[in-house]
């Protein structure tokens, strides 16, 4: 199995102090991101190093014992020795003399960031199964008998789901219209999301690399209501731009653009500007409507208006609209 030397993974000195070494860390994980490189079979690879080495050297306990061990740490760490415990250990892997190592069982956190080879013969994968059935009449995977030798008291567990992390990310209806990014910090991590254009509230992001799952909620606007991809608003109109029509400014997502207002417009009536929602599901290119409701404003009048409105209805009669 090939050494990994950490601080030469995360570009640090081993005299790193924890802080270099989360800077350093945080710095390659946001460069290599999966996210970020789609595709870069060699960026993937150096995120799950950086992963790797950040997880051992972030620990004080495992980076002492890494720095005791050097090469020899892996081989360690992954057959779950701990040197603090009753078991003359001091030859296996060239360990240094005096030091006393003890078997204790592996769980999939103890696998967990570490070399893949290794998950195949500790995990339910088909060459795991194969050889835990070995071993099984004593209670010791066939992997650590073949690998180890007859160590004895090795057991393994099955592969378990591992909880995902979840977190919220709240977004604007500006930006939900043009899509964005945002930053999130969840369990010592930062990581920077990209939210597509046209996402509902309650929509779920996973980010299965990093086993997280997001829910965005989107903020409520006061000037808007969703419906799907379509927003509606409402335009309050005064009596004469209803009765005789006009051109009033109207507000969008992208700033006011112009509405023509016919003549005769009805209180309620709803005017369609095409184009002026959010973008569709999937379709980015293409965008809902926006729906205008007309809202009349009815003048209040003193006795002088109010007489020559009379003049007015008697000159003009409607009939009752119910």
């Amino acid at each position: 199995m090939e050494y990994r030397d950490y601080y030469q993974v995360l570009g640090v000195p081993k005299t790193a102090s924890a802080a270099e070494i989360k800077k350093a860390y945080r710095r390659l994980a946001r460069e290599l991101h999966p996210d970020r490189n789609p595709g870069d079979a060699d960026a993937e690879k150096g995120f799950k190093e950086a992963n790797e080495a950040n997880a051992v050297l972030s620990d004080p306990e495992k980076r002492t014992k890494y720095d005791e061990l050097g090469a020899n740490w892996q081989a360690y760490q992954q057959a779950g020795f701990d040197p603090n415990q009753a078991g003359d250990w001091s030859a296996f892997g060239g360990a240094p003399g005096g030091m006393r190592w003890r078997v204790h069982t592996a769980t999939p956190d103890d696998l967990g960031g570490f070399s893949d080879f290794f998950r195949m013969f500790f995990e339910d994968g088909p060459m795991g199964a194969g050889m835990a059935g070995a071993g099984g009449a004593s209670g010791q995977s066939g992997a650590s008998g073949s690998i180890f030798g007859d160590l004895g008291g090795f057991t393994t567990r099955s592969r378990s789901v591992q909880p995902q992390a979840k977190g919220t990310v709240e977004v604007t209806l500006a930006e939900v219209a043009r899509g964005t990014e945002r930053t999130v910090a969840l369990d010592e991590r930062r990581l920077q999301i990209k939210i597509p254009p046209g996402v509902s509230d309650g929509a779920k992001i996973r980010l299965r690399s990093e086993g997280v799952t997001l829910t965005v909620r989107v903020k409520p606007d006061p000037r808007f209501k969703r419906e799907g991809a379509n927003l509606v608003t409402e335009l309050p109109l005064s009596l004469p731009e209803a009765l005789l029509g006009a051109e009033v400014p109207v507000p969008t997502l992208n700033g006011k653009v112009k509405l023509r207002i016919r003549p005769n417009t009805q209180n309620g009536q709803v005017i369609r500007v095409p184009g002026r929602g959010l973008p569709k599901r999937g379709q980015p290119d293409q965008k809902g409507d926006l729906l205008v409701t007309a809202r009349v404003v009815l003048p209040k009048l003193d006795d002088d208006a109010r007489a020559e409105f009379e003049r007015f209805a008697d000159a003009h009669p409607q009939e009752a609209p119910r």
